[in-house]
């Protein structure tokens, strides 16, 4: 076999652990996006937790004269922020185990590739990697929840002062 036909001969353990290296890192591409998503999240949720900073403390050290139905409105908001944190935080949960689940993979990958897991039973690359998807669909899932709940709560209707 030649490198590129230019006559000189590739050493086959060159290819082989090209090879390797080439499977072993190709779930790594998904894991750019996990890390993606998780910053997206956490932009959300951070966002989700300073309204409700904000809310609470115009409510319990802000002015004393909120009118009632603007504070029951304020007291809506701060319930939908809570649910927003929370689809926030089971998203980045899912996530990251998603993350975990496709690093397992491309451990598993690039052992049995060199040779070093031969004992080990090759479905477990299947199942870590589909884990994975299954994870990031998930969170994927939870985060599109968490948008269209946030569009739905917007205060559109918020009360005078």
């Amino acid at each position: 076999m030649s490198l590129f036909n230019t006559g000189i001969p590739m050493d086959a353990s060159i290819d082989a652990i090209t090879n390797n290296i080439q499977l072993a890192l190709a779930p790594v591409f998904l894991l750019t996006a996990v890390a993606t998503l998780i910053n997206a999240i956490s932009a959300r949720l951070a966002r989700s937790v300073d309204r409700m900073r904000s809310i609470q403390n115009q409510l319990f050290n802000g002015t004393k004269d909120i009118p009632s139905h603007v504070r029951e409105h304020m007291l809506l908001e701060l319930q939908e922020a809570k649910t927003r944190g929370r689809l926030c935080t089971a998203a980045i949960f899912f996530d990251v185990l998603s993350g975990v689940f496709i690093s397992l993979t491309v451990l598993e990958l690039f052992f049995f590739q060199a040779g070093a897991a031969h004992s080990l039973n090759t479905s477990y690359v299947i199942w870590t990697f589909v884990l994975g998807l299954i994870s990031f669909m998930t969170s994927l899932s939870i985060v599109l929840a968490e948008v269209i709940y946030a569009y739905r709560s917007s205060g559109w209707t918020t009360p005078e002062h």
